[in-house]
């Protein structure tokens, strides 16, 4: 099989991942868009515009947790031919400044996910989850997802929530609008014409 197809059907896999077993978008809730638009706007303004932007600080992730947050947001919506994938839509930055801004038991769901998942990792193949291959991330991420409906352990519950946050960020983002839902915004009237109902004309 060529790399192109691998890439494919990997990417494919891990989506199914990211959307459950359906293969359909996940509707988002509104609420939560609302509250993080401001986020946004931000970011997408400069990929919009070309505009260069000065390294991001995070708000309440170390480097660490952030690089292992970047690997598995990636491999939920990882880069294909079609559109750039969560890494470049910022999602990292984006569920760094929503934990910051979010409640102590949400953040230590966070401090001990991210742990567990290290710990996992390191439980089957010997090394933390950044050192794992990407065959052994993939196995590991998709034994954690097995009970994404019903989590009950750590690492279970840990995945749902990154998941949910990788999809929000992701989806609000200019990339996953733009590029992966080929949004072209809303388009203006050049004239408006009125009811055309035979029954309503003067």
């Amino acid at each position: 099989m060529s790399d192109d197809n691998n890439n494919v059907s990997r990417r494919e896999a891990l989506k199914g991942i990211a959307v459950g077993l359906g293969t359909s978008l996940p509707v988002l809730n509104t609420n939560v868009i609302a509250q993080q638009g401001a986020a946004h706007d931000g970011h997408a303004h400069a990929q919009a515009s070309g505009e260069k932007k000065a390294p991001y600080k995070a708000k309440y992730f170390n480097a660490g947790q952030m690089a292992l947050i970047a690997t598995v947001s990636e491999l939920i919506i990882p880069t294909d031919d079609h559109s750039a994938g969560a890494v470049k839509a910022e999602v990292p930055e984006f569920i760094d400044l929503m934990i910051s801004e979010s409640s102590a038991e949400s953040k230590k769901l966070w401090t001990d996910g991210l742990a567990a998942i290290d710990k996992m990792s390191r439980g089957k193949y010997q090394v933390e989850f950044n050192k794992a291959t990407a065959e052994q991330q993939v196995a590991l991420l998709t034994e954690i997802s097995k009970n994404e409906m019903k989590p009950v352990t750590l690492e279970e519950r840990f995945f749902r929530e990154i998941k949910n946050r990788t999809i929000d960020g992701y989806y609000t983002s200019k990339i996953g609008i733009s590029d992966e839902l080929n949004y072209k915004g809303n388009t203006y009237l050049k004239e408006f014409k009125g009811c055309t109902h035979p029954e309503h004309q003067g």
